[in-house]
């Protein structure tokens, strides 16, 4: 199996693909509460294609559809503890909204629209890396993805992924500008909701500086 340019490792998935179709797949995740968060860049193997998702919705549950958890008034050490096989039952999930695809044999050459068949089953999910996750955010057009796509959870999403995004680019102004400058392209008829939008990313870029700082 062949690794990309930026040095991908086959064997640091983090979770396992458990339902699947055109535009998102839900995946186990490999240890419990250890989901990527919400609004991260990650991407299925699913040969010959690399797959790559925003996290959207993230879950935990039990794997026994009739008996649901219950509370116990512990703290979760002592419940790991004294009744272990409690979390033995206990899955956490993710689901990944699609937003683009590469393929095996030219990894760099991403394309930010639906890959030409769904994620197969039980394939892994890997988080990107910031160079990665850069690599994938020169282009913007996956922002019109998300706009479109998952208008019942607000602007959340939106500005999670324009966060990490952020993020993976160490808070530089020139992109929050490019982000802006994109936003303002696709939601150019709302001005409220654009205003609102710029306003969070501008305090986002504000604490990324601080926490430099400190």
């Amino acid at each position: 199996m062949k690794q990309s340019h930026l040095n991908f490792d086959f064997e640091s998935w983090v979770a396992e693909v458990i339902e699947s179709s055109t535009t998102e797949f839900t995946a186990e995740c490999k240890e419990l509460n250890s989901s990527p968060p919400f609004g991260a860049l990650v991407k299925a193997y699913s040969a010959p294609w690399f797959i790559y998702g925003v996290v959207h919705h993230i879950s935990t549950q039990s794997i026994e559809p009739y008996r649901r958890p219950m509370a116990f008034g512990k703290t979760e050490q002592e419940l790991k503890q004294e009744q272990p096989q409690i979390y033995a039952l206990l899955r956490t999930n993710f689901k990944a909204l699609v937003v683009g695809y590469a393929s095996e044999e030219r990894p760099e050459e991403i394309v930010q629209a639906i890959p030409p068949v769904p994620t197969r089953l039980h394939t892994f999910v890997y988080e990107c890396a910031p160079e990665e996750v850069r690599q994938f955010a020169n282009d913007l057009h996956f922002l019109r993805t998300i706009i479109n796509a998952t208008r019942s959870l607000g602007d959340e999403l939106l500005v999670a992924v324009c966060r990490h995004m952020l993020s993976a680019h160490e808070g530089r102004r020139e992109y929050l500008i490019k982000l802006g400058k994109e936003l303002c392209r696709l939601i150019r008829d709302d001005y409220h909701r654009l205003t609102h939008l710029l306003r969070r990313l501008e305090n986002q870029i504000e604490r990324t500086v601080n926490t430099a700082i400190q």
